[in-house]
């Protein structure tokens, strides 16, 4: 039952949050929408079947070894909010490693001389070592809040993505050009039932502006799995009191992606999968959103629904060249 007279903790600072985006947002790029949506800034336990204040959401995430935290790349909020959370286990006593989907394995190299410097480390010259401007990523100022957080506490920071010249090589060859130890956890894995396979390949379609050619589709389930593979397996070798993985909330999902293969390879170390999602006009209750998901429901532990990033239409004039058709996704379009 949703009690729209009452305002959590997080929805009075996530009200701050939105305007001061929102005010953003009309300097640079678009507003937020559904502000007042009866959702928005509520956060869902999903086992539990209940609304749950931050603080204890908070402390969950402090007792999890493991912590994935699923955004939409766009959205201000997300990375704000994260960065709420990444704070709240900082200040538990936690120290986790942090890695990011946004970093691929052929940056680690300047992260780390990065790191080395004399602190204090200055998220802007990271990004700028990294050549974040280039990479197709959204904005850097976007993800500013949550790295500033991670370096002022000197923590670890793991670029946990495959290299595009990795991507590329799976998409044209498979999963047969991945590291070893990636290999093996997808052996491990097994293959995808067929439904979830064809619930990626309809995602694809739709991401693409339903352009991409349907023989496109196999190797782009096979790159979405190597994905990620490559992000558990650098979450999972990763140097520090546990980690926190910073990802598009496909990568969260507990029934197929990051948290199944952390479950498989580390089944004695506790987890915890957050989705932060955008509402919507036409659902009002956590059941709408869970619906969206299908039989199974929410894939994660918790929700945190957040206002939504208003976009142009990314189809509007699209066009998907035939010769351009074995080219990867570009960074900031995966799940």
């Amino acid at each position: 039952m949703l009690r729209p007279a009452t305002r959590p903790a997080l929805a009075s600072a996530l009200a701050l949050l939105a305007v001061s985006a929102g005010c953003a947002g009309r300097q640079s790029g678009p507003a937020l929408l559904y502000r007042d949506h009866p959702l928005a800034g509520r956060i869902w336990d999903v086992r539990g079947g209940r609304f749950i204040e931050e603080v204890a959401f908070h402390a969950a995430l402090a007792r999890a070894h493991f912590v994935a935290l699923g955004e939409t790349h766009d959205n201000p909020v997300h990375h704000e909010l994260q960065s709420r959370a990444l704070a709240a286990m900082i200040a538990a006593g936690r120290r986790p490693a942090l890695a990011f989907e946004m970093l691929d394995l052929a940056q680690q190299p300047q992260v780390d001389a990065e790191l080395t410097r004399s602190p204090p480390h200055d998220p802007d010259a990271l990004a700028k070592a990294v050549g974040w401007a280039g990479t197709g990523w959204p904005d850097f100022a976007l993800y500013r809040p949550v790295f500033a957080t991670a370096l002022a506490a000197d923590l670890p920071i793991v670029a946990a993505n495959l290299s595009r010249k990795q991507v590329r090589a799976v998409v044209k060859s498979g999963a047969s050009t991945l590291t070893p130890a990636v290999r093996l956890l997808l052996d491990r894995a097994g293959p995808l039932p067929e439904a979830a396979a064809q619930e990626i390949r309809d995602e694809m379609w739709e991401s693409h502006c339903r352009e991409l050619p349907r023989s496109m589709l196999d190797p782009f389930v096979t790159m979405q799995r190597a994905r990620d593979a490559q992000l558990a397996e650098r979450v999972l070798a990763s140097q520090g009191d546990g980690a926190v993985l910073v990802a598009g909330s496909g990568h969260a999902r507990t029934d197929r992606a990051v948290p199944s293969y952390l479950a498989r390879e580390a089944p004695d170390r506790s987890r915890a999968a957050v989705a932060f999602l955008e509402v919507s006009e036409g659902r009002r209750t956590p059941a709408d959103y869970a619906e969206a998901f299908g039989p199974g429901g929410l894939p994660f532990d918790y929700v945190v629904f957040t206002p939504a990033q208003q976009r142009e239409d990314p189809c509007a004039g699209f066009r998907a060249p035939q010769e351009k058709a074995a080219e990867p996704l570009p960074p900031g379009t995966d799940l």
